[in-house]
């Protein structure tokens, strides 16, 4: 008997580490992701079929790459802000207002910018970066609350890119802007190779420089973190101006796919879907550790969500129910009394 006894304990471990990828942080995404893309195969005829037009690749996952290019450039940046215990709720806006100013500068003929193009993308990312300074000074400088701030600037952002259009949709007919949103560079559409470079320099300051073991830590102890000198307040400031200039080239390329600004719809809802796409990715809304690859599995599992529910014929509004049940799921996991109650029956 205690030769059994001994011959159990001697195998736990190994049983433990043989099934430790099961608590990493990215496993719970990455499966949610994997079940999304098998019930696709299987309801979905030709979903993993890739086709090649005039040196392009097609099919149904290189669109959904495509369309999840915004949201997932602006999930990189709320994954900052929210690794800070911040929040930006102003993203849509800012999409819609650097989509606005882009569309205005460049004017609505087919043969010539109005204005040179490298300046209305120039001007278009500039106004976003201002917006994220605005946000970055109510937070870190006045000590608003996050979400109270960034309300300001949902509604004037999206109120002032209204008034540039006076209202109305403003189309765009010059060509090498298209190239943006709906071009195609290596046989890959031209977003997915932004949001790869964007999403290349953010994980290397992350992870080959201090800068992101310093917003950890203000998001574990901001009072701590003070105390053992960090710039706090200016690294509060950097993760929301961060943010904008994500929103800010995700405006343009939502412009570029649709060849229009429309100051009314455009990035409508999308700070939530970034939000949700943090934190579907493994980033606790409770600020401190985050996780980059995790907000863009997230950002994927949105898209290819909202892909699924199109293709099988579910009306639209259906897509705004089942988002709002993976948001109650999400909250009770990250629920400390959920965490606590589930150790206790797992023990």
């Amino acid at each position: 008997m205690n030769a059994q006894v001994q011959d159990t304990v001697l195998k736990a471990p190994a049983a433990k580490e043989r099934f430790a990828f099961l608590q990493h942080p990215l496993f719970r995404p990455a499966a949610a992701l994997a079940f999304l893309l098998l019930l696709d195969l299987v309801l979905v005829p030709g979903f993993f079929r890739l086709e090649v037009k005039d040196g392009h690749l097609y099919g149904s996952v290189i669109d959904i790459l495509n369309r999840a290019a915004p949201l997932m450039l602006a999930a990189l940046g709320m994954t900052l802000v929210i690794a800070t215990r911040g929040i930006d709720i102003s993203v849509g806006a800012v999409v819609a207002l650097s989509g606005t100013v882009a569309a205005t500068l460049i004017g609505g003929s087919d043969a010539a910018s109005s204005a040179p193009l490298p300046l209305a993308l120039a001007a278009a990312l500039g106004i976003a970066l201002l917006c994220g300074a605005w946000n970055g000074l109510l937070v870190a400088g006045l000590k608003l609350q996050p979400i109270v701030a960034t309300l300001i600037l949902m509604v004037a952002g999206r109120g002032l890119a209204q008034l540039f259009t006076d209202g109305q949709i403003v189309t765009v007919y010059y060509k090498p802007f298209f190239f943006l949103g709906g071009g195609y560079l290596l046989g890959l559409p031209v977003s997915l190779w932004l949001v790869a470079a964007v999403f290349a320099v953010t994980a290397v300051l992350m992870r080959k420089t201090a800068l992101g073991l310093f917003i950890q830590a203000v998001g574990i102890n901001p009072v701590a973190a003070r105390l053992a000198g960090l710039r706090t307040a200016t690294l509060v400031f950097f993760v929301y101006v961060f943010c904008a200039a994500c929103a800010g080239l995700a405006g343009l390329i939502v412009t570029s796919n649709i060849k229009s600004a429309d100051a009314n719809n455009a990035g409508l809802l999308l700070e939530l879907d970034a939000i949700l796409a943090v934190t579907l990715g493994g980033t606790s809304l409770a600020g401190g550790k985050f996780s980059l690859v995790g907000s863009m599995i997230g950002a994927l599992i949105i898209q290819t969500l909202t892909y699924t529910i199109y293709s099988l014929g579910v009306p639209p509004e259906v897509n705004m129910v089942v988002k709002s049940m993976v948001v109650f799921a999400v909250c009770i996991a990250q629920s400390a009394e959920f965490k606590r109650l589930w150790r206790r029956r797992a023990a």
